[in-house]
C-alpha cells in the first residue's frame, strides 16, 4: 500500500510541473537578422567608421589648386645690404639692443643710392634702410653702354675713393664700392680705395660723392 502512494504522489508532482511550464508563444515578432550582427570595424556605420579609416580617407584627399601659384611681382630696385650691426645702448633699467642696417639699392640703369635704418627688428631696420635709400637717390651720369666721361676722386670722411674709367676691363672695384657701381649699371671702370679705412658705409658714400661729381661732355 505504501509503494502505491509513493507513486500517486510522484505522479502528481510531474502533473504539476508540467501545468506551471510556459512555452514561448509564436505571435512574437521576429528580431532582423541585421539587429543581431556586431558593428564591424570597417564598416562605414561602425564605431570607428565615420572616425576611423573612412573619415582617414578623407583627409588624406588633397584638393586640386586652383590656377597654380601667382607670380610674384618683381621690385622696382634691387638691394643689398653692406653692414648690419646690432647696437648696444644702457640705460638706469639695463641694456636695450636695436640693429643699425646699412643698404645700396639700384635699378642698374644709372639710379642707386645708399641708405641706413635703425630698429629694434631687423625687418624694420631693413625697411627704414629701404626707404632712406630711396629718398637720397641719385642718377649717375653715363652714356648707353655704362661707361662714365671721366675719372673722378673724392675724399668723404675718412675715406678716399677714385673712380677711372677702363674699356674692356670690366668692373675692378672692392668693398662697398663694387656693390655701388654695379647697382648703379656702370660698367669697364677701375676704382681704388686709398685710404685704410674698413668702414664699408663711408666707403659706399664716399663712391656716391665721387658719382655725383661727374658731368656730360
Amino acid at each position: 500500500m505504501s509503494e502505491t502512494k509513493q507513486q500517486e504522489a510522484t505522479t502528481d508532482i510531474v502533473s504539476e510541473t508540467e501545468a506551471t511550464v510556459v512555452l514561448p508563444s509564436t505571435d512574437a515578432p521576429a528580431v532582423p537578422e541585421a539587429e543581431t550582427k556586431t558593428p564591424d570595424a570597417t564598416s562605414e556605420r561602425g564605431p570607428r567608421g565615420r572616425r576611423g579609416q573612412a573619415g582617414n580617407d578623407r583627409r588624406n584627399q588633397r584638393r586640386p589648386r586652383r590656377g597654380g601659384r601667382p607670380e610674384r611681382a618683381r621690385p622696382e630696385f634691387e638691394q643689398k645690404i653692406i653692414s648690419i650691426r646690432r647696437v648696444t645702448r644702457v640705460v638706469t633699467g639695463g641694456r636695450r639692443f636695436s640693429f643699425s642696417v646699412a643698404m645700396v639699392i639700384g635699378d642698374k640703369k644709372g639710379k642707386v643710392g645708399v641708405g641706413i635704418g635703425k630698429a629694434g627688428d631687423t625687418q624694420q631696420a631693413i625697411e627704414k634702410a629701404v626707404r632712406d635709400a630711396k629718398k637720397h637717390m641719385i642718377t649717375v651720369v653715363m652714356n648707353k653702354e655704362g661707361h662714365l666721361p671721366h675719372d673722378v676722386q673724392i675724399k668723404y670722411a675718412s675715406s678716399e675713393v677714385m673712380i677711372i674709367p677702363a674699356p674692356g676691363r670690366g668692373l675692378v672695384a672692392g668693398s662697398s664700392v663694387r656693390t655701388v657701381l654695379e647697382h648703379a649699371g656702370v660698367k669697364d671702370v677701375t676704382a681704388k680705395i686709398f685710404s685704410r679705412s674698413k668702414n664699408k658705409l663711408n666707403n659706399a658714400r664716399a663712391a656716391i660723392e665721387a658719382l655725383k661729381l661727374l658731368k656730360k661732355k
